[in-house]
């Protein structure tokens, strides 16, 4: 009798087996892709999807989906041509099987050990850096590293807020935020050294700190870019819709995109909080994004503002068309723009 039950374990492993070939196709070790894909922390369906993809691509490599987001930029253009081929791009079906792709793409992006390295000491910020500078009693000053040395950080001169006849910096405690690119929002205190208004190109020393505290990580993959656009100021962010404007809009740029913020570059001053749409073009495609603007970086002497919005979240299609222009899967942005996961 006990032969009986021993037959049916191994029907059920040759069937289970036979299953796992004919779902994954030639001679690839079906199994060994989803031990993989466990122990890379995705879910049963997700891994399920992903070996659809990988036979759909003929992938030599299967496995490289969870690690490799050369391999998924490649998986997502073939599977994005093929729904072209057949007419089916814009149907949801295709639309969200492609945006669960993108879904993976950033996931996979975002879990490389580059963007997880932080820092300690501000000896080792970048020449260039930007930095937001706090002042007691002013709005936010803004500066970037000319020289890291030793003994000091060499700042350019503060933009922001006008100051009283006679200000010097000397002396002055400051709160410095900034963003790393590849990483994430960092914080210290630091003391002005010295002020140096009169030289040709004026500058101020400030002390380093081994105390560095990083802040908010980033949640998306952001692309340095230059777009003309057009905003529309809103009273509260429930009227947000996707449909285009007739009327002209305040003419913009932007200066920074991911799929859920933006950075946008305007003549003059602007509020926080305040509700705004946008219109523009990616690859020929008209996207509209609802946000609400969560920073201002203002530039006193030119007049000028960076405005920093949130997105409410965008439909799939818009969202898909996002993504595609951010992680270039077609070429769009012919390399002139730069990629840093940053927060909005």
């Amino acid at each position: 009798m006990w032969i009986i039950p021993i037959i049916i374990v191994l029907l059920l492993l040759i069937i289970g087996y036979i299953l796992l070939r004919r779902l994954g196709g030639g001679t690839f070790p079906w199994i060994h892709f989803y031990t993989t894909g466990k122990e890379s922390g995705f879910t049963f369906k997700e891994i399920n999807l992903l070996r659809k993809i990988a036979v759909e691509n003929r992938l030599q490599n299967p496995t490289s989906l969870f690690w490799s987001v050369k391999q998924l930029d490649s998986s997502i253009k073939g599977l994005v041509l093929k729904f072209r081929a057949l007419g089916i791009e814009d149907e949801e079906r295709s639309q969200k099987l492609v945006a669960k792709l993108y879904e993976f793409r950033k996931r996979v992006e975002l879990s490389q050990p580059k963007y997880k390295i932080g820092i300690k000491s501000s000896r080792n910020i970048v020449q260039h850096q930007k930095l937001r500078l706090i002042l007691p009693g002013f709005d936010s000053f803004y500066a970037s590293v000319v020289e890291n040395l030793n003994k000091y950080l060499a700042l350019s001169y503060p933009r922001g807020p006008q100051l009283p006849p006679g200000f010097s910096w000397k002396g002055k405690k400051l709160g410095v935020h900034f963003w790393r690119l590849n990483d994430a929002g960092y914080f210290f205190q630091t003391k002005v050294i010295d002020d140096y208004i009169e030289r040709k190109y004026p500058i101020i020393h400030v002390s380093h700190s081994d105390n560095l505290v990083r802040t908010q990580k980033r949640r998306s993959v952001r692309i340095e870019c230059n777009i003309p656009a057009e905003l529309y100021p809103m009273r509260v962010i429930n009227e947000a819709d996707e449909h285009p404007e007739d009327s002209r809009g305040l003419r913009c740029k932007l200066v920074d995109l991911s799929e859920d913020g933006a950075a946008v570059l305007i003549g003059g001053r602007a509020k926080l909080g305040l509700v705004i749409k946008l219109q523009f073009e990616l690859a020929g495609k008209l996207i509209i994004m609802n946000g609400i603007v969560k920073g201002i970086n203002f530039d006193q002497k030119r007049n000028r503002s960076i405005l920093h919005m949130q997105a409410q979240l965008t439909s799939t299609p818009m969202q898909n068309a996002i993504f595609s222009y951010v992680y270039n899967i077609f070429g769009d942005r012919f390399g002139t723009t730069k990629v840093k996961p940053v927060v909005p």
